[in-house]
């Protein structure tokens, strides 16, 4: 540990996703480290198996983390069966956690989402640790709108109870919009028992998400899509979107960067005759994103808009804006219709049909002809989700939990 956090926050960060994924690195890592040179950190992962046994990357991730002083305690992660894998997966958390409180004084113990904060709730009840809730959206919800819950079932109950739980206990709760936090306020057990809130939306390295060196040309006009198509994601939407553009532009390509859905974008695709031809297909490392956003000139994502989506901070749009190109998306996602209008650097829908949609493109296209938009792209991108600033603002809320001013 560095010798300047010694007399600093002492923190367990708890992440049920595992160093080894992408969103691990981009959304835990990335925070992290920085915050490692202030303060005195130990995490605990969850790890996948096939994760682990990449031996090459592993030792490289625990060389990488040695060399920032943080403490990583890597733990299995078990799938099936689920309910068992997952309290499983909680003991042992909870053993391990009480030690690495124990052995480092930890005095905070940072939980990222819901099964983290089982753990959590554990370790606070028996070491007095404070507590931060880092909600990351309406989880118990986001199953239910995702299809994966019953809704009003036994397991959405039980999360449910767990849920008004963590709000109760936390010390501090870390909402990634400011729209989830204005529906928290609505919950009546929380009344005049509302606990201190800090929005730190989904960040993105803005060193590694800047705009391309060279300009973009005009033709062909390559419209983006990048990462998962599926779940949560109105893939078919975003397709539909791309013929009525080509009815715009003739010459526009899509490019579509994704890992392991691409039989379904294909199904897709085929769905709506849009011919491979004008289509580019392709796979990339978290590193390797910014090289294929530097050849579009739009991105395009539609997300279904439930109640547990007013939660959400997509991470992909701080990663487009960062390398200034704008976006058409659609509301009822968070913060997101807020800052693509109100910056002026995207076109929200709220309607997916057909005159709503060619409207939407119009003012698209428009935007990516106009010398300014890449600028305001970048300038609302740090504004918004600079990963810089969410790490000052989870700096504030360690050192006021820990008692410093």
């Amino acid at each position: 540990m560095p010798t300047a956090a010694k007399q600093a926050p002492r923190v367990l960060y708890i992440s049920y996703d595992g160093m080894l994924e992408p969103l691990g690195r981009s959304q835990v890592l990335a925070y992290l480290k920085p915050l490692a040179s202030t303060h005195h950190i130990c995490l605990l992962s969850f790890e996948k198996a096939n994760d682990w046994a990449d031996h090459s990357a592993r030792d490289r991730l625990i060389e990488e983390i040695r060399g920032t002083g943080i403490v990583w305690r890597p733990l299995r992660y078990h799938k099936t069966p689920s309910a068992l894998a997952t309290s499983y997966d909680l003991a042992v958390g909870a053993v391990v956690g009480t030690w690495l409180v124990l052995r480092h004084r930890l005095n905070i113990v940072h939980a990222r989402s819901y099964v983290p904060s089982v753990i959590a709730l554990m370790l606070k009840r028996l070491t007095g640790v404070k507590y931060i809730f880092d909600m990351r959206g309406f989880w118990a919800d986001e199953r239910v709108d995702g299809g994966l819950w019953a809704s009003g079932g036994t397991m959405y109950r039980v999360a449910k109870w767990f849920e008004r739980r963590f709000f109760l206990a936390a010390d501090h709760v870390i909402s990634l919009t400011h729209a989830g936090v204005d529906e928290i306020r609505k919950f009546e057990f929380l009344r005049e028992k509302m606990p201190p809130f800090t929005v730190i939306p989904t960040c993105a390295d803005l060193r590694l998400f800047v705009p391309a060196n060279v300009g973009r040309t005009r033709t062909p006009f390559v419209l983006g899509h990048v990462g998962s198509a599926g779940t949560w994601y109105l893939f078919r939407e975003a397709v539909r979107c791309f013929v009525r553009l080509r009815g715009l532009r003739p010459d526009a390509r899509f490019l579509i960067v994704n890992r392991g859905e691409h039989d379904f974008i294909r199904q897709q695709l085929a769905a709506e005759n849009v011919p491979m031809s004008a289509v580019e297909l392709t796979s990339a490392q978290h590193e390797d994103i910014p090289a294929h956003m530097a050849r579009m000139h739009a991105g395009i994502f539609f997300i279904k808009p439930v109640f547990s989506k007013q939660a959400s901070a997509p991470t992909k749009l701080a990663e487009f804006l960062g390398c200034g190109i704008p976006c058409i998306g659609n509301t009822g996602i968070g913060d997101m219709a807020t800052v693509l209008e109100g910056e002026a650097v995207g076109v929200a829908l709220s309607s997916f049909d057909e005159a709503a949609v060619t409207a939407g493109l119009v003012s698209l296209l428009a935007l990516t002809e106009q010398a300014d938009t890449s600028s305001r792209c970048v300038a609302a991108a740090h504004k918004h989700f600079s990963l810089d600033e969410g790490v000052r603002r989870y700096d504030r809320v360690y050192r006021e939990l820990g008692g410093e001013a």
